[in-house]
């Protein structure tokens, strides 16, 4: 497994400094990091029915977390809490990793019209902190898009966890209507080449808005304002209708034995 730099080539000579000096501090860091992976046992998968999830996972809670989170994500990894894990199920290699090249990504008619009916909302963004308003959202989401899920039975407890343990630079987005009600938020983490979107969730009665697809084109938006090359989606996997949505998006590039790669867009409605 390769972890490599990002490509700074077309970022101004004093980003791409202080990303060199980061990069420096994180090298030597790694060398005196002793990482230790661990695979998790088998649990049924969550996305395709009759088949197991098993992960590797290691431990982000050291010092230098940051810089091994930036290469980790390179490699397919996503992060948890202050773990990040890769799936590795037996006879199965559904989950396939994707990210957006900013760079070369065009507006198509389908993101165009969810820019269009969302222009009305403001975005804030925030420490990584929760709130009783977040959560409530997050539960309203949870229970009418993902009743049978173990995140369903999250306690606020529970739900402050999975946002405020972290060891790496991590924010949360929130999005509002002209009424100011918290519609969407999404939880991200800050990388030295773009942007991971860790989890979004969004008021499931304004389906029209596609809010999960706005949160990923405001942070495409934001990764361009900071020139910043990538935002990191996670998994795709092509035969689960709850990941359809991710190939739609264009610029889309999947982790390969060969390295990241060019995805051709999918067309159908999600």
């Amino acid at each position: 497994m390769a972890f490599g730099p990002a490509d700074d080539g077309n970022r101004p000579a004093n980003v791409r400094l202080q990303r060199e000096r980061r990069r420096s501090a994180g090298a030597n860091t790694l060398a005196a990091l002793p990482l230790q992976f661990h695979t998790t046992a088998s649990v049924p998968c969550p996305y395709l029915p009759s088949r197991a999830e098993r992960k590797l996972v290691v431990e982000l809670d050291l010092v230098g977390a940051a810089f091994v989170y930036d290469d980790l994500s390179r490699a397919g990894f996503r992060r948890s809490h202050h773990f990040a894990y890769q799936p590795i199920c037996r006879n199965c290699t559904a989950c396939v990793p994707v990210r957006i090249a900013v760079q070369r990504f065009v507006d198509s008619p389908w993101t165009r019209r969810i820019r269009n009916i969302n222009r009305d909302l403001s975005v804030r963004l925030a420490a990584a902190r929760a709130t009783p308003e977040q959560f409530r959202l997050f539960w309203t989401y949870q229970h009418l898009r993902h009743a049978d899920s173990e995140m369903a039975t999250m306690s606020y407890r529970d739900y402050r966890g999975m946002i405020e343990d972290s060891t790496v630079r991590t924010e949360v987005a929130e999005f509002r209507d002209e009424m100011g009600s918290l519609v969407a938020a999404s939880l991200i983490d800050r990388l030295d080449d773009g942007i991971s979107a860790v989890y979004s969730f969004f008021d499931p009665y304004q389906r029209k808005r596609s809010l999960g697809s706005w949160s990923i084109l405001w942070l495409v938006d934001e990764c361009r304002r900071q020139r910043e090359p990538y935002v990191y989606l996670g998994y795709w996997i092509a035969d689960s209708p709850k990941m359809a949505y991710k190939a739609r998006f264009p610029a889309l590039e999947h982790l390969t034995a060969a390295g990241w790669l060019e995805l051709p867009p999918r067309s159908s409605e999600s």
